[in-house]
């Protein structure tokens, strides 16, 4: 009876409760500004709020699975997890919700009944892991990395990285796909490529975005020949000048800069809107935490972020697990970027790509994907093992 109380106690000390602590406060910002934007502000029913809720018990029950899963264990589901993904993936290209589309022109999502499910926000977890675990598999067979070795290491992460990345783009989501290019990215960057491999490729790709930007602003007939729509022009223009036609296409930037702006230092209290904001319940609901609790509202939700996000960094330094630390800093820059990008677009500092606000945004499949992630990250701090490791063994961590 003793060993077993002992046991408890051990599994119990193994979870990180700072991580716990933040994703909690986040659920409550999460519930309150959404209870705020649909029924207070509105006068709608509460069943989004309720909804946010049913996902978030969802969300807990499948971080709590996969932070039992040991590095061994996730090791073994990546390539079935990855295979799955992309199967997805296919699957919402050809089923995908005829209404929705419609409404937001993305191939994205499932129905079924009343309920939409966005595979790829899932699948970005996918991808985390298999890639994890191509970075720590290539690098575990490498004694002395060279030039040949690591441009190998490059090509692995590409060719695993492009189906689901392909797929996303035939989907029509420009934000997905830039939070796919982001997670590669940063991964990368932690795989030890060399730099002078880095430099070349990621000094290429800035070219090509110079080129871009220089052809969206004085020769845009030569993009239209290439697939790219007057949408998403707009969509730059409305960035560049939200007031210069704020009754039109920057209408929705432009009021959610109004709606933070009226804010002031401490906002106007909770359910208090004066400044209609379209979408405002999803990617647009940092305008209502601007708007309901001002500077220091918004201030504080940040810090909040901050604080997951040195936590999550902190567990990379603390485990030695090779595995672990790449799906770590998959998941870091999954949570960072689209912090960065929903906060930027509502404030008017980037362009309006669609991305949700991490644990915060109404949606069920965003969410379930963040905890996933948190699930991750919490199986470093849940598995001992992974502070337990011999020379021979340093890479995978046990």
């Amino acid at each position: 009876m003793r060993n077993q109380q002992t046991t408890q106690n051990a599994d119990v000390s193994k979870i990180d409760y700072g991580i716990i602590l933040s994703v909690f406060l986040l659920a409550i910002i999460s519930i309150l500004t959404i209870y705020s934007t649909t029924v207070l502000q509105t006068d709608g029913g509460i069943e989004t709020t309720i909804m946010q809720l049913v996902w978030y018990g969802i969300g807990i029950i499948a971080a709590a699975i996969v932070m039992h899963f040991d590095s061994e264990q996730l090791w073994k589901v990546a390539p079935i997890a990855y295979g799955a993904g992309v199967l997805l993936l296919f699957l919402v290209l050809i089923f995908y919700d005829r209404n929705t589309y419609a409404l937001q022109g993305a191939k994205s999502w499932f129905r079924f009944g009343g309920v939409t499910f966005q595979p790829s926000e899932v699948v970005k977890v996918a991808l985390i892991i298999m890639l994890a675990r191509v970075i720590t598999e290539h690098n575990m067979h490498i004694d002395d990395r060279t030039e040949k070795t690591d441009m190998n290491l490059l090509l692995k992460i590409a060719m695993w990285s492009a189906a689901p990345l392909l797929l996303v783009i035939l989907q029509n989501d420009l934000g997905t796909t830039l939070v796919f290019l982001a997670i590669i990215i940063g991964m990368t960057f932690l795989s030890g490529v060399s730099w002078k491999i880095l430099l070349p490729v990621f000094g290429t790709i800035g070219a090509l975005g110079s080129l871009l930007i220089y052809l969206v602003v004085y020769n845009r007939d030569v993009l239209l020949n290439f697939g790219f729509q007057n949408y998403q022009f707009a969509r730059i223009d409305s960035w560049l000048d939200p007031f210069g036609d704020s009754t039109g296409d920057a209408y929705q930037l432009a009021q959610s800069m109004k709606a933070i702006g009226s804010g002031k230092l401490f906002g106007k209290g909770l359910g208090v809107s004066e400044v209609y904001v379209p979408v405002r319940v999803s990617d647009m609901i940092f305008s209502t935490i601007g708007e309901n609790f001002g500077f220091i509202g918004g201030c504080f939700l940040i810090f909040i972020y901050f604080l997951l996000i040195y936590q999550m960094i902190r567990i990379c330094f603390d485990t030695k697990n090779e595995f672990y630390a790449y799906m770590a800093t998959g998941v870091i820059m999954m949570i960072l970027f689209h912090v960065l990008e929903n906060i930027g677009m509502t404030i008017g500092l980037l362009p309006i790509t669609g991305i949700p606000l991490p644990f915060i945004s109404q949606g069920g499949s965003a969410l379930l994907g963040n905890m996933l992630g948190i699930g991750l990250v919490m199986s470093m701090r849940y598995h001992y093992r992974s502070y337990m490791f011999s020379e021979e063994d340093e890479h995978f961590g046990i």
